[in-house]
């Protein structure tokens, strides 16, 4: 398998793996004091495992403007430093938040406050150009979001971003941003447990990369989580709001049912000497040429495991029959 991958139509080389740098930002929440973050974080840590990933090849990492509520892109815009032309910086906006009490306040689709967020998201990267820049509303309207693919435009001549998308998983969504030139991807949930036949099927008809957000689902295919093992209170996972799948109450940590789907899959995807969170992204390289998944971490050890996939590469076509048979899709 080849170790890197063409982002869309954009003519952007990446890593064939990404990282995703919503669990480095660190706790925030929503105003009732709902988590949305991964719980604490060493920020020392953060840094040390995204100069790691670029030592093993990772030239790609994602992150929000609200993850953390800034923080995550201060930890990363630190933790590249003068290697920022080395990698590919993708960002999000669309969420508005208060940096001061870490706390998501609502969202604007207005393409004023597309330009505001970009500017702070430049500032707090430490960055005068965005790769990649995604609107993060999933559900938003189809004529808004026709107004702001118009101003990404905009801001491609202006040389502030360089390709845009939508983090969304609805493909009639996903195709409206795709009548935009410089379009290149849409960001979806994608893993062996969640397959999305219809968004690979636009990404592939569009020219579109299909960016994977849970390629682990949410940290299920890693084998770490047990039934009944409780998750700390700031994790977004202690209290998963509506389309958060996989996850109880809280208390009860991960759904049985979704652990036993991963316990069936265990032998295929740990062939070759893999783990079985490398496995998990081997399946989405084979599922298309067009996948990148963007696996989150939180420590060195995390980075070097996520980043050692890339050697071990894709599925085999029979191992992806293998695991539909497994799964009775």
């Amino acid at each position: 398998m080849e170790t890197t991958r063409q982002l869309g139509r954009s003519g952007i080389e990446v890593s064939a793996l990404g990282f995703g740098c919503w669990a480095i930002g660190g706790e925030w929440q929503d105003p009732g004091g709902q988590p949305l973050g991964w719980g604490k974080v060493d920020d020392e840590e953060s840094v040390r495992a995204v100069r790691r990933a670029l030592d093993l090849g990772v030239t790609f990492f994602d992150t929000a403007d609200t993850y953390g509520a800034g923080h995550s892109e201060r930890v990363l815009g630190r933790a590249l430093g003068k290697r920022r032309a080395d990698v590919v910086v993708a960002t999000k906006w669309g969420n508005v938040f208060d940096e001061d009490t870490r706390t998501r306040t609502g969202a604007d689709a207005s393409p004023a406050y597309l330009r505001r967020a970009l500017t702070a998201s430049l500032d707090r990267l430490g960055t005068d150009y965005v790769d990649l820049y995604q609107f993060h509303l999933s559900d938003a309207d189809t004529e808004q979001a026709a107004l702001l693919r118009d101003a990404c435009e905009e801001l491609v001549r202006e040389g502030l971003i360089r390709a845009y998308a939508w983090s969304t998983d609805d493909p009639d969504r996903a195709a409206v941003f795709a009548e935009g030139p410089h379009c290149a991807a849409v960001q979806h949930t994608l893993n062996v447990l969640q397959d999305a036949p219809a968004m690979i099927r636009l990404c592939e008809e569009a020219g579109l990369a299909s960016i994977n957000r849970s390629p682990l689902a949410m940290g299920l295919l890693t084998g770490k989580r047990r039934d009944g093992q409780p998750l700390e209170a700031g994790d977004i996972r202690s209290r998963p709001p509506a389309w958060l799948q996989g996850f109880g109450d809280g208390t009860s940590g991960a759904d049985p049912e979704w652990l036993a789907r991963v316990d069936a899959l265990r032998d295929v995807l740990t062939s070759g000497g893999r783990t079985l969170g490398q496995g998990a992204l081997a399946w989405l390289w084979a599922r298309s040429s067009r996948t990148i998944p963007i696996p989150g971490f939180r420590s060195v050890a995390q980075a070097e495991e996520n980043a050692g996939a890339l050697e071990k590469g894709a599925l085999t076509g029979e191992q992806l029959a293998e695991v539909d048979r497994l799964l009775g899709r």
